[in-house]
């Protein structure tokens, strides 16, 4: 369930850290901080309806996609594209920080199909 942060933006904690809502304004994409905490990983998706670019700030995200491991360090960049699966961890010490620009025609929490979940979150 999500709720507000100090400045009144979407917050929402997750059981592999939380993500923050920066800018949801236009109905073509919506812009989030996700913060993965140490030794957790997002579930391994994807989405019918949007693609998405992380932008690494802080630490080394290793992204999966279609079952290829990438290291992404802070400063760099990667695109998951439509309909690809897709997975995010954090194997540091440190909080792993991106930010993620999603682009398409729907935004909501019920356009992940979860493929796998360390958090029993399958369908």
């Amino acid at each position: 369930m999500s709720t507000k942060d100090e400045l009144g933006r979407e917050f929402d904690e997750r059981p592999w850290g939380n993500f923050t809502v920066l800018d949801d304004q236009r109905f073509d994409h919506k812009i989030k901080r996700l913060v993965v905490n140490p030794g957790q990983r997002l579930s391994y998706q994807r989405h019918a309806k949007r693609s998405e670019h992380w932008f690494v700030v802080n630490g080394v995200a290793v992204v999966t996609l279609d079952g290829v491991e990438h290291e992404v360090p802070a400063g760099s960049s990667i695109d998951v594209a439509l309909g690809q699966a897709h997975r995010v961890e954090n194997r540091g010490h440190d909080p792993l920080i991106f930010i993620e620009v999603q682009h398409g025609t729907y935004f909501g929490e019920d356009d992940i199909e979860r493929l796998e979940d360390d958090y029993g979150r399958v369908k």
